[in-house]
């Protein structure tokens, strides 16, 4: 039993949009308390935001790797979301100051995204080929050299 391809639309949609949801958080909300210093009691995030949104970033990102590698078998997108997800977690409870955890945060959150972006276009390609019947072996088939770069994407 997989889940129908809109599904997987739409784990990848929800973590692209959680990790663009992350880097606003990072990046705009402290710009905008330090140029705005009356909005700095209104803004305030819960001691708890983190740690939830770390807690909703990788399941979703799981279902989505998962999902998607089972469809186009490709580990590329691993490559960027695992240690997207390591950097979230080591802001999360490794960060000394608030600097640093919002570097790691919004490293982090680019890996994410650009993981789940991937996951999301390999998917795509997969669908496609299969409506038009392309073998993926037939796809990569070529000449073979000894200088080839290997492909990841």
């Amino acid at each position: 039993m997989g889940v129908p391809r809109q599904g997987q639309h739409l784990f990848d949609s929800l973590a692209i949009g959680a990790s663009f949801l992350c880097l606003v958080h990072c990046l705009v909300l402290p710009i905008l308390i330090v140029l705005l210093p009356a909005l700095a009691a209104f803004l305030t995030v819960p001691a708890g935001f983190h740690l939830a949104a770390f807690a909703f970033a990788v399941p979703a990102s799981a279902v989505a790797l998962w999902v998607g590698f089972r469809r186009h078998r490709r580990s590329a997108p691993a490559v960027f979301i695992l240690p997207g997800l390591l950097l979230l977690a080591l802001a999360l409870v490794a960060a000394p100051t608030a600097l640093v955890e919002t570097i790691l945060t919004v490293a982090g959150a680019l890996l994410l995204s650009v993981g789940h972006a991937l996951n999301w276009r390999l998917e795509q390609r997969s669908a496609a080929m299969a409506r038009t019947g392309t073998d993926r072996a037939v796809r990569t088939a070529g000449p073979v050299s000894a200088r080839a770069a290997p492909r990841l994407f």
